[in-house]
């Protein structure tokens, strides 16, 4: 049986599941693939500290060379996170004739295309399914089963971190403090939430997702986004109202040769598929010209399912290497496919402003949208109490640009027919 030695860069949360995932399945591996697959090094700079995993000890090394330099690995597996230094660790992996898997989504979205080249000039394969929707296999499935649809749509769930704050908010009626705590707790979010809380992991993913659905390159920091910390018990109860539930929402679209993108709380409709997926559930909801509509579901973080992700990486890979095959003949991020981005684009917005409650003050605002091309799709106005000068509305617009509802919006409150504007949140129209 042919033996596939493996070195591992780091041994935290998904370090531990892959590791788990190979022992717990060693016997079904083998039997499935015929190979003997070990880690026979793991890069820890602290082996001291307890993992709380049985790793014998001499598999640890604390120096990077130990593993990119030792002729007998043939898979580096990159699970320290970050960019820096994992993307150089990677880049030399690869340079040293070694496969490279990762669950990297920060490194990929950042670097994918330069790692990419760099596997293709050496004829070696970089492999990233991990990097996405921890356990779902979506990146794999777009560039395997579905290599033949062209796409037009994507839509994802792709933290699960916000999406539990959302559903406790939604069916437990909590505010975002309180759910937070109750993530935090129970260990969905770090002390620290803010990659997840302000839509910068979800940005990295959507950005990766871009790039293998569309073949067109838009980095992170090009995607607008716009996290949860806004969204309020009211805004969820105002949408439940009107027929939608709020997710955090990964998006882009392919239409007319532009690309249009954006991540950000959004109403969705109650019985579109995503709008049932969740706690810390992760889904992604695809459309090709093939297959239409797909919606792939799943745990999208987690040690076991992320290190079962990691695990199908490289048997994959294995499998190449035993037949003396493992090379791309084309890299994955292709980005010549003739489509220019376009920002955010237009979308449907949901809108709750705070208006002084006297006669006119309406019409004021429906004649201001009219100037600028907002189109109402409907409204609704809260009763208050009898002693408030205030008054709640809430619109939902038509399709239109951020910058012109942003434009609008000022003008509003510019000229008193607003007090404020309370929230501007995307409206999923499908």
């Amino acid at each position: 049986m042919k033996k596939i030695k493996i070195g591992m860069l780091g041994i935290g949360n998904i370090g531990q599941g892959t590791y788990r995932t190979l022992e717990m399945s060693r016997a079904r591996i083998e039997e499935a693939t015929g190979l003997n697959l070990e880690i026979t090094k793991i890069l820890n700079r602290h082996p001291e500290r307890d993992r709380g995993i049985d790793i014998p000890r001499e598999k640890y090394v604390t120096d990077i060379h130990e593993i990119i330099d030792d002729p007998e690995i043939d898979i580096v597996v990159e699970l320290i996170g970050g960019i820096e230094p994992a993307t150089t660790f990677m880049a030399d992996a690869l340079r040293a004739g070694k496969h490279v898997v990762t669950a990297n989504k920060a490194a990929i979205a950042a670097n994918g295309e330069l790692l990419q080249k760099i596997a293709h000039e050496n004829h070696l394969m970089l492999r990233f399914e991990a990097s996405v929707a921890g356990g779902i296999p979506i990146l794999n499935a777009v560039t395997t089963a579905l290599i033949s649809n062209e796409f037009s749509e994507v839509q994802g769930i792709l933290n699960g971190t916000t999406n539990y704050i959302l559903t406790k908010m939604t069916e437990n009626r909590q505010a975002y403090a309180d759910a937070l705590r109750d993530a935090q707790a129970k260990g969905f979010a770090e002390a620290d939430p803010t990659a997840d809380v302000e839509g910068i992991d979800a940005a990295n993913k959507l950005s990766i997702l871009i790039s293998l659905l569309f073949g067109i390159g838009v980095a992170p920091d090009q995607i607008p986004t716009r996290g949860i910390t806004t969204v309020t018990s009211e805004d969820i109860s105002f949408a439940r109202e009107f027929g939608y539930r709020i997710k955090l929402l990964g998006s882009a679209r392919a239409k007319n040769g532009e690309v249009t993108c954006n991540v950000e709380p959004s109403l969705v409709p109650e019985d579109h598929p995503l709008a049932n997926v969740n706690n810390e559930f992760n889904a992604v909801y695809v459309t090709g010209n093939a297959v239409d509509k797909l919606m792939f579901y799943g745990r999208g973080a987690g040690p076991l399912p992320t290190g079962s992700a990691v695990m199908g990486d490289i048997i994959s890979i294995a499998r190449k290497i035993e037949k003396n095959a493992a090379y791309d003949l084309l890299p994955h991020l292709r980005y010549d496919a003739g489509l220019s981005f376009a920002g955010e684009g237009k979308n449907p917005y949901y809108i709750r402003v705070t208006a002084p409650d006297h006669p006119g003050v309406l019409g004021q605002i429906t004649s201001t949208f009219g100037v600028y091309g907002v189109g109402i799709r409907t409204m609704m106005q809260r009763a208050v109490a009898s002693h408030s000068d205030t008054v709640p509305l809430i619109f939902i617009v038509y399709a239109i640009e951020k910058n012109i509802l942003s434009t609008a919006l000022d003008v509003l409150v510019g000229n008193g027919s607003v007090l404020r504007v309370d929230n501007v949140l995307r409206v999923l129209d499908f």
